[in-house]
């Protein structure tokens, strides 16, 4: 297999080439064989996958049983090779290598090994998990987990990158999870998320977020530092990233222990940026992020604030999602003065006004959730919006129409405001939704303020 490395997969014999290459291996001249290892390895970005293929139980038997007298060198040699070609095929290499046996072989060598063929055979075991998922099942069925955190406290700094990427392939595996939780290693996966490749980082921001699914590891995560990882993943990852590490603090900010300090680290700000970026997932992640930190009244005012600059900004997609999180917001018990005294009312109210359709429905809404409250409809009328939720009766979209019935009939049973809706009495939408109001009340199941401010304890 010898000639230029310009050599692509338009010139030679590729089958010719494998002959040469089996021929060599089968050869006693040690050094023949790793130079012919170290022209394979260069050699896998241009051959077909299908030479490849029939080199890989070539290499596995080379690894498993090298000559003796350079068998390190060789096995090292081989061990590249296999990494090579784990990472071409999209995956079906990486495959076929783990259906060959190869997981088991190189952890039976791993403990015993030198620091280059560890570093090696590291390398090709990231491979191997990283483009291919069953080889992860391979890998933890193998013991492969204890054999590899087994060698962080005496491996090198480079090898213990690699040990950490492997971690974070490993822990999309429930069991996996599991162990590292019940056995007090969450921060090994907390440091995947802080340390080596994006990639690897993001696979571990995702494992956390779903150990965080348990709440009794919520703890752990936090006390080993995952906020911190999390948050410079939420600050300087694309927008994939930021969307896994989002979602992952999120789920493990739900405890109540954990709101106040979460939010004093600073992520209101950084689900803000979320909440106005273009992907509508992040949005609902903000969205539900902020309903969570705002069950305590100085996250509220926090995250209030932020709403109404994004209230008062250009975008209509954040504008939308603001109002719809002030909709559910206006639910809390320390709504009422956080949004009494943010200036957000006015700002609504201009907004019911406004040419989108998507922001007058989520505004008007979060209207008629605020005019159940009397200190909030104080304001409301304050600001002039009986008029223009009375234009809103003779709106196309039944959505927009039953919110805006639903504040009325509160202002009508209010003895201050009941006049200035009287016009508006005989309207069908207002009848329809007063009945439905009555009925609500005189069966019980009227949404009470008591009823609609969240219980911490759920957090818990």
């Amino acid at each position: 297999m010898e000639g230029s490395d310009s050599e692509n997969s338009n010139s030679g014999n590729w089958d010719e080439l494998l002959h040469l290459f089996a021929d060599v291996i089968a050869r006693d001249d040690d050094a023949l064989k790793v130079q012919a290892l170290i022209k394979l390895a260069k050699m896998t970005r241009y051959a077909h996958e299908d030479i490849l293929s029939r080199t890989v139980p070539i290499l596995l038997k080379l690894l498993e049983s090298p000559p003796s007298d350079h068998r390190v060198v060789i096995q090292e040699a081989t061990a590249h090779c296999l990494k090579c070609i784990a990472a071409q095929g999209e995956g079906a290499l990486a495959n076929f290598i783990g259906q060959l046996g190869a997981v088991p072989i190189m952890l039976r060598l791993l403990p015993n090994s030198v620091e280059g063929l560890q570093t090696a055979l590291l390398k090709c075991l990231r491979n191997l998990v990283s483009f291919w998922f069953p080889n992860r099942l391979i890998l933890a069925s193998n013991n492969g987990l204890e054999i590899v955190l087994a060698m962080l406290s005496s491996c090198s700094d480079d090898s213990k990158l690699i040990i950490l990427e492997i971690v974070s392939a490993l822990a999309l595996l429930r069991e996996v999870r599991k162990s590292l939780w019940t056995s007090r290693r969450v921060h090994h996966l907390v440091e995947a998320a802080r340390c080596g490749r994006l990639v690897s980082k993001t696979r571990a921001a995702q494992a956390i977020g779903l150990l965080g699914l348990i709440k009794r590891a919520r703890r752990s995560l936090v006390d080993a530092g995952a906020v911190v990882a999390l948050m410079d993943l939420l600050k300087f990852g694309d927008c994939n990233v930021k969307l896994i590490a989002a979602n992952a603090l999120g789920v493990i900010s739900s405890h109540v222990d954990h709101i106040r300090p979460i939010a004093r680290a600073g992520v209101i700000p950084l689900y803000a940026e979320l909440l106005q970026g273009p992907d509508h997932i992040g949005k609902e992640i903000a969205e539900d992020v902020f309903c969570v930190l705002a069950v305590y009244e100085e996250n509220a005012v926090d995250i209030v604030e932020q709403l109404v600059e994004i209230l008062g900004g250009d975008s209509v997609g954040a504008k939308a999602a603001a109002a719809d999180v002030i909709w559910d917001l206006s639910s809390y018990k320390y709504s009422f003065p956080v949004l009494k005294n943010s200036g957000a009312i006015p700002i609504l109210v201009g907004l019911l006004s406004d040419e989108n359709v998507e922001v007058r429905e989520r505004v008007v809404g979060a209207v008629a959730q605020l005019s159940f409250n009397e200190v909030d409809r104080e304001v409301l009328a304050g600001c002039g919006a009986i008029p223009l939720l009375i234009g809103m009766l003779e709106d196309e979209l039944d959505e927009l129409r039953d919110n805006a019935a639903e504040a009325l009939v509160y202002f009508s049973l209010d003895p201050l405001h009941g006049d200035r809706v009287s016009c508006v009495l005989e309207h069908p939408c207002f009848w329809n939704m007063f009945d439905r109001v009555m009925q609500l009340r005189a069966s019980d199941e009227h949404v009470d303020v008591s009823l609609w401010q969240t219980d911490v304890e759920q957090l818990i």
